[in-house]
């Protein structure tokens, strides 16, 4: 009796193991959402619209490389020297937005450190969350870690942008208070992140380094033809609902304009979260039934997005924000779970870190709506209806490619 009750809290530890990283990601996603809902603000400060929207890409600018690099150097030196110090790239981050709201290039530069912890986050803590959801540290559950990571990211997206939109809107310094909440809170995960386990064994013979940042399996069939064409609309979807939208409402909202974006953010990414979690029910191993199901919605949510942007109806937003974040949870789990397939244990965090350079393209669409409105006078009814189009291919796309090939 005495070895059983000794091994039960070495096996409840480790069953818990995944819950540091997943604290660390959903504070790094805080961080990285917490500047949506501000775009109002700073737009209303006087920064040019599309230098504001550009801000919002500048976040990729640091996301892809620490994707890219990030992900396979953990596959050979291990997550934890990769991850580690994500939360306090973070904090950085976060720092140099709170003290810069007047500053361009501080605003910028405390993007690309926020975009720099948040590739980390993904590609090295999804893969080690993934690795720390099965054995030896946790009973084995299909898909439990994909599922795992993708609602660690939104959960720590939303909370951000309702936190950092209700206390610009009505909290004391309104430029600095939601960023130095997501300073404390990365400073607290990063403690915790050091004592989760390792669970990639370095190699004896390691080879050349050039040899890790090649990722054969992003050659793969199902990858281009499925998890590509999801990846392409996950943050779209996400820069339309809460970049956007909230803008263009802004005549219409004008009591409370930071909240209302604050708003729209949480019911994107509520509904987002909340159906990842009946994500697994949907999808169907050999074929693509999920990925199918998201881009429907996400076909459909373009469709509304034109409506709104023609009507500048509050309830259309809301509307079109249910399914674009409805369309974006299932997207996300589809696509991870795609990748979980068809990726070796050696490349898993290296595809992760391209799935997700895919998707963060997204962020670059609101820069180029306002370009072609402001500059060619295009309207963004006209334009949503051309993306919705551009997503009905992408559908179509997936759904030739439905079922896997034996």
């Amino acid at each position: 009796m005495a070895i059983l009750t000794s091994e039960r809290p070495r096996a409840a530890t480790a069953s818990r193991a995944w819950l540091g990283v997943s604290a660390a990601m959903v504070a790094i996603a805080w961080g990285g959402n917490e500047f949506t809902p501000l775009l109002v603000m700073y737009k209303a400060h006087g920064l040019p619209l599309t230098a504001v929207d550009l801000l919002l890409f500048y976040y990729v600018l640091g996301i892809v490389p620490a994707l890219l690099i990030g992900g396979p150097l953990s596959d050979r030196f291990g997550r934890r020297p990769l991850m580690l110090p994500a939360p306090l790239i973070a904090a950085a981050g976060s720092l140099l937005l709170a003290v810069g709201a007047a500053s361009v290039p501080m605003l910028a530069a405390g993007r690309m450190l926020c975009g720099v912890a948040l590739g980390l986050a993904m590609a090295v803590g999804g893969s080690w969350l993934k690795e720390l959801s099965q054995p030896p540290f946790a009973a084995a559950a299909v898909g439990k870690g994909a599922r795992r990571s993708a609602m660690s990211l939104t959960a720590g997206f939303a909370l951000g942008a309702g936190v950092a939109g209700t206390l610009a809107q009505w909290g004391p310094l309104p430029d600095s208070t939601a960023y130095l909440v997501n300073v404390a809170l990365c400073l607290a995960t990063a403690s915790w992140v050091a004592r989760t386990p390792e669970t990639v064994t370095r190699p004896a013979n390691p080879g050349r380094l050039r040899d890790d940042l090649k990722i054969p399996a992003a050659g793969h069939r199902r990858f281009l033809r499925v998890a590509v064409p999801i990846a392409l609309w996950l943050f779209t979807a996400n820069a339309t609902a809460y970049a956007v939208l909230p803008t263009l409402m802004s005549p219409r909202v004008q009591q409370a304009p930071i909240a209302f974006s604050a708003l729209v953010t949480m019911v994107t990414l509520g509904c987002g979260f909340t159906i990842q979690s009946v994500a697994r029910r949907i999808d169907r191993p050999g074929t693509a039934r999920a990925a199918v199901v998201a881009l429907v919605l996400l076909t459909t949510g373009m469709v509304l997005a034109a409506w709104t942007a023609a009507t500048l109806s509050i309830w259309v937003t809301l509307l079109t924000a249910v399914v674009l974040g409805s369309g974006y949870g299932i997207g996300l789990v589809a696509g991870l779970q795609q990748i979980e397939r068809i990726a070796r244990p050696t490349d898993l965090a290296g595809l992760t870190a391209v799935f997700y350079s895919v998707s963060y393209l997204g962020f670059g669409v609101p820069a180029i709506l306002s370009s072609l409105h402001s500059g060619l006078g295009f309207g963004y009814p006209a334009m949503y209806l051309v993306t919705a189009a551009i997503a009905a291919g992408c559908l179509a796309l997936v759904a030739a490619n439905y079922r896997e090939r034996r």
